[in-house]
């Protein structure tokens, strides 16, 4: 049986800097919605429904507790952006390499 289709791949997820900063507070602990809000100057619905993106993504579950879910950060599906970026760290090395190579390259004398 395969897993189901995921609704946001994770580079939709993290294309907002909202999104991207609530993961970083999701690396340091799980977070209740409330917590996390108080870290953005969003509604708790706003907050919510970039949670509900990155849990679509697989970035972040969720689990009650007592009254108040929790967050957790997911970090898998990052697996799948570094190695996307690992592909052009290469190219620009080499690019890099280049504009070094150019730049102190000593003129010809004329």
């Amino acid at each position: 049986m395969s897993a189901p289709a995921l609704k946001h791949d994770v580079f939709q997820a993290i294309a907002d800097p909202t999104r991207r900063s609530v993961l970083q507070l999701l690396a340091q602990h799980d977070m209740p919605i409330v917590a996390i809000s108080e870290n953005f100057p969003l509604s708790r619905t706003a907050i919510n429904k970039h949670l509900h993106i990155l849990s679509d993504a697989g970035l972040v579950s969720s689990r009650r507790v007592g009254r108040e879910t929790r967050y957790r950060l997911q970090p898998e599906p990052l697996a799948e952006l570094k190695d996307w970026l690992a592909f052009f760290e290469t190219y620009w090395h080499d690019r890099l390499s280049l504009l070094k190579d150019f730049v102190e390259k000593e003129p010809d004398p004329q």
